[in-house]
């Protein structure tokens, strides 16, 4: 797997996609990540990348040559499965989602940023929109980084048990149950007897009640979704 990250700060994304399990996954040749800085795709002497909006509109917008340039030149190189657009009025990021990206071959990321983008880029260029959720941000990069990570993980072979994958939270719209280590006691606080039974269909079955629990009792709406 490819993904092609596009920003106008890419310093935002130097930490979280150069260590832990990305940083391993990338060593191991399971994926590639590249960022690219917007602004080397400029035709202006000051490199910006950035207008007034037309119509009074308040903010700054990105312009749509710098962006064009850059996705074009990426795709005359390779195929790419989604060009996304990280967008507080995109669809949802979830899991499910998380699950279907990471099945990928090529993915590009563009982060939005100030006001957003000129809106032929989203019409003509963009192939998904995704949001993090209801809130806004400075930029997409944080969104875009998040999403990597959550991708990435997912790629079998980039964390060491692939089976903890499998058991997080909202893979089967049911938070993960609780979790314990070593003590088994500690200040009287005391880990689940079932838990150190060793009866593995046991603890499954607790394991399952336990997460139906808490997810009825914290995301009742998870348990709603089809």
């Amino acid at each position: 797997m490819r993904i092609d990250i596009i920003s106008a700060v890419p310093e935002l994304l130097e930490s979280p996609l150069n260590y832990s399990i990305i940083k391993r996954a990338k060593e191991k040749g399971l994926v590639e990540v590249f960022v690219h800085n917007l602004r080397e795709y400029t035709t202006n002497k000051h490199r910006r990348v950035d207008d007034y909006a037309f119509g009074f509109s308040a903010g700054m917008v990105l312009q749509i040559e710098p962006i064009d340039c850059i996705i074009s030149k990426l795709k005359s190189e390779r195929d790419y499965d989604e060009v996304i657009y990280t967008s507080p009025d995109g669809e949802k990021f979830d899991q499910k989602m998380a699950n279907r990206l990471s099945m990928s071959g090529n993915l590009i990321i563009l982060c939005g940023h100030y006001k957003g983008i000129d809106h032929r880029i989203r019409e003509h260029l963009i192939t998904k929109e995704i949001s993090v959720g209801d809130f806004v941000l400075t930029g997409g990069e944080l969104p875009a980084a998040l999403m990597t990570d959550a991708i990435v993980r997912l790629i079998p072979g980039a964390i060491g048990d692939e089976q903890s994958a499998l058991s997080d939270s909202f893979q089967d719209n049911l938070l993960a149950p609780p979790v314990y280590t070593r003590p088994a006691e500690y200040k009287g606080w005391k880990v689940p007897d079932i838990l150190l039974s060793g009866h593995q269909a046991k603890v499954d079955e607790w394991n399952h009640q336990q997460s139906l629990e808490r997810t009825k009792l914290l995301r009742p709406d998870l348990l709603n979704e089809e």
